[in-house]
């Protein structure tokens, strides 16, 4: 059965827009694990837009479930995750001024870093996943350098205008999940979906956990969260 990982970054958004207290991604991700998440995802960025230093330390403390650290590769939030010691970190992409990640991690511009970054990880006992778009040549690249996980980037399937690209990207998302399952790699999947749009991809065998964070919270907003999760819940499953 798919899982599904709640990324409570845009409650921090609300809170960091005013500088003030309120809405605590912690109660977030508390109510996110009573209404039937089977994870929590942070994106720690390194400007701290939204999620915060003390956000991390106390999701670690408080998450019950599995917590999962989103992160660029750079030492400095290496450092961060090997102190924090999330269950899993999804290495990603970032770009200072972007409104949100943009696309999949080019494993093959940064391999050996990768790759020694990610046995630092392992040997801490955290496990590793790396963000990438569904191109059979970054899965190949990710069980080189002995990712536990990949996480497929959504975004141009979300994107799509018409059923027939809509079509063609679920296709290329349905064969990188099967061919990172024959390489034993586990596989994740998440950006841009919607209560619309994620029963194909849910539907997808190989693929164990969807991360949803902005749609939720903005179905939240009118039906609570709690209520907003239990309806992705029942699309996913």
């Amino acid at each position: 059965m798919t899982r599904l990982g709640v990324n409570v970054d845009h409650v921090a958004n609300i809170r960091e827009a005013r500088k003030a207290t309120q809405p605590d991604p912690i109660a977030a991700a508390m109510i996110a694990e009573m209404a039937g998440a089977d994870g929590i995802t942070v994106h720690l960025r390194q400007d701290r837009r939204h999620i915060q230093d003390r956000d991390l330390r106390l999701l670690r403390e408080t998450v019950k479930t599995r917590l999962n650290l989103e992160m660029c590769a750079e030492p400095e939030m290496i450092d961060i995750a090997l102190s924090i010691k999330p269950d899993l970190v999804t290495l990603v992409p970032e770009k200072p001024n972007e409104v949100t990640t943009e696309g999949g991690l080019d494993i093959d511009r940064q391999k050996d870093a990768l790759a020694k970054r990610i046995k630092s990880l392992q040997a801490a006992g955290i496990m590793v996943s790396i963000f990438i778009d569904p191109d059979p040549s970054q899965v190949k690249l990710a069980r080189k350098i002995e990712a536990n996980y990949i996480e497929l980037h959504t975004g141009l399937y979300a994107a799509a205008k018409t059923q027939a690209h809509q079509a063609e990207e679920l296709e290329r998302v349905q064969q990188s999940a099967k061919l990172a399952k024959k390489l034993n790699i586990g596989v994740n999947a998440g950006h841009d979906l919607t209560y619309r749009n994620v029963t194909p991809i849910a539907a997808i065998e190989e693929i164990e956990e969807l991360n949803i964070g902005h749609n939720i919270i903005a179905r939240a907003v009118f039906v609570g969260l709690e209520q907003a999760i239990r309806e992705m819940l029942a699309l996913i499953r």
